[in-house]
């Protein structure tokens, strides 16, 4: 309850430099908190996904000099005690749909989770906070378009078609990436921040 109506200098500045997320949390967020999006060189850190998501926001914060929120998304096959984690994006880029595909032909269990990350810093000397939404499914030959990512071979439980066929709707409602906006809604509405918004510039 400490931060029950906390003033933020400004609103929150997500940080990523890839359109289609950008575009995927707008549409969940919707008007409920007010954010900036800039694109900032980080460095690709190693590690476990909380760890990495966390430093990425305090150094964010540092550069930015105020509030921040970070993404990190892994997709963690079961078969490989969760690789490529948040190391899928080089995956994907050296070896694509196929060669990830190939990763798990020697193993019967295609079983799979898409992991998102998001971390919360306030300040440059705030702890982060984390929030962690997670979507079981499994990992199938590429179908959809490929357009985002991985999403033509993941597909969710319970469903028959992969990310990448769903209508954004649909995958909004059930992927890693809203549940974990879900409780960053959840955090901002029950701390009370409130956003001293500057002048436009």
């Amino acid at each position: 309850m400490a931060n029950r109506g906390l003033v933020l200098s400004r609103p929150v500045t997500f940080v990523t430099g890839n359109p289609k997320k950008l575009e995927e949390v707008r549409s969940i967020l919707g008007q409920s908190i007010p954010f900036l999006s800039l694109k900032l060189d980080l460095p690709e850190l190693q590690g476990e996904p909380e760890d990495i998501s966390k430093e990425k926001a305090r150094l964010a914060a540092k550069e930015i000099e105020g509030p921040v929120l970070v993404e990190d998304t892994c997709l963690c096959f079961n078969a490989l005690k969760g690789l490529p984690g948040p190391y899928i994006k080089w995956f994907l880029q050296k070896i694509g749909h196929e060669g990830l595909n190939n990763l798990l032909m020697a193993y019967e269990d295609k079983s799979a989770y898409a992991l998102c990350i998001f971390s919360l810093a306030l300040g440059p000397d705030s702890e982060p906070i984390t929030f962690t939404g997670k979507t079981p499914g499994k990992i199938v030959p590429p179908r959809g378009p490929n357009d985002f990512g991985w999403d033509p071979i993941f597909q969710p439980d319970g469903y028959e078609q992969t990310y990448a066929e769903m209508p954004k709707e649909e995958k909004n409602k059930i992927s890693h990436r809203s549940r974990a906006l879900a409780l960053v809604k959840s955090h901002f509405s029950e701390a009370g921040y409130t956003f001293q918004m500057g002048s436009p510039s």
